[in-house]
């Protein structure tokens, strides 16, 4: 059985898998085509991706301006603080995020749809990240709005941020030029329904 949660912004939900435990430890299927179909999800992943990170490491906030992706992000060891930022141009809930705890008891998922920037942040000793991808990284089209920005004003968690000089480099979303991001309307039809 797979359940679904709806979040505040459209697209963006936590999906349940089950988990079978016994004496052993236990068993959990992470991705059924069939099962995600029958939830909702009709797309079609071509790329995952795998990172390991270290306590207070912020990765994000990520997206590709003309080849978004859609994330299906998981933990597999440890605990994150995991955030979705609407910067779908003429979406209601543009500028808005939600965050998350994804860890490795209950193996929450959270789905983002294309045009949803990403990032994440490790509470735990460290954590191991898994996320499936609808579209292929193309270095040249990555971008990123600025983890602290304050009309996002997003509540991380730690005070003690680690970093790359690339995520403390992007721009607050107000100064990116509305040309260089998702337009909510070309992407409606991502949306699970």
């Amino acid at each position: 059985m797979l359940e679904k949660t709806k979040t505040n912004i459209e697209g963006v939900v936590i999906f349940k898998p089950q988990v079978f435990h016994d004496h052993r430890g236990f068993f959990i299927e992470t991705f059924s085509n069939k099962k995600y179909f029958s939830a909702g999800l009709t797309e079609t992943f071509v790329q995952d991706n795998f990172s390991h990170s270290s306590r207070n490491t912020i990765r994000g906030l990520h997206y590709q301006k003309t080849k978004p992706q859609g994330k299906l992000v998981r933990v597999a060891q440890g605990i994150v603080f995991d955030v979705a930022v609407d910067i779908r141009v003429g979406s209601p809930t543009f500028g808005n995020y939600f965050s998350t705890i994804l860890d490795d008891k209950a193996f929450n998922q959270l789905y983002m749809p294309p045009g949803i920037a990403h990032g994440f942040c490790v509470l735990s000793e460290f954590a191991v990240f898994e996320y499936k991808c609808t579209e292929y990284y193309y270095p040249e089209d990555e971008a990123g709005v600025l983890f602290n920005d304050p009309d996002i004003a997003i509540d991380w968690p730690v005070d003690d941020a680690r970093l790359s000089e690339k995520d403390l480099s992007y721009p607050k979303l107000s100064d990116i030029a509305k040309k260089n991001l998702p337009d909510y309307h070309l992407l409606i039809k991502h949306q699970l329904k």
